[in-house]
């Protein structure tokens, strides 16, 4: 058994140790079920639970969910349009999230789907010193994808 003060008390009886804590106006809180003997704690379970919520929820505040964001690309991208969008997904990088690049074919672009890949791994040596390529671009229909995600810090 563990005294209010943190102190070790010793083996005590069941209860001993649930009147030791009533004395004290606390309760008695089994720590370890499985340890031999049990080891019990006595405290006031409501504030326990209160800080055990509160270290959860600035844990959760503190944690970044990482997105997947999305640039779409077309293979007849003309180059100031093209700079536009990989400054987009730099910025995407930079904060930390993924980046889907999307190339869409239609009509007879289909054809033409190995320039598109070629145009989708000149954006990733672009963007190479910000994220590493998770998925190289694979068809998938009409269009050809690639995630690209951000480097560790």
């Amino acid at each position: 058994m563990i005294g209010s003060d943190g102190e070790q008390i010793g083996v005590l009886p069941l209860a001993q140790a649930v009147a030791k804590a009533e004395d004290e106006g606390l309760d008695l809180v089994m720590m370890s079920p499985n340890a031999e003997p049990p080891v019990c704690k006595i405290m006031d379970y409501g504030k326990f639970k209160y800080e055990q919520s509160k270290k959860a929820n600035l844990a959760k505040k503190r944690q970044h969910v990482m997105q997947v964001k999305e640039v779409k690309v077309r293979a007849s991208t003309d180059q100031h349009d093209l700079d536009v969008k990989l400054n987009n997904a730099r910025k995407f990088l930079q904060a930390g999230n993924k980046v889907k690049l999307t190339m869409r074919f239609r009509g007879r672009e289909m054809v033409y789907a190995s320039r598109g890949a070629e145009q989708l791994k000149k954006i990733a040596e672009q963007l190479q010193e910000l994220g590493k390529v998770e998925h190289m671009p694979n068809m998938e229909g009409r269009q050809m994808i690639m995630v690209i995600g951000p480097l560790k810090k």
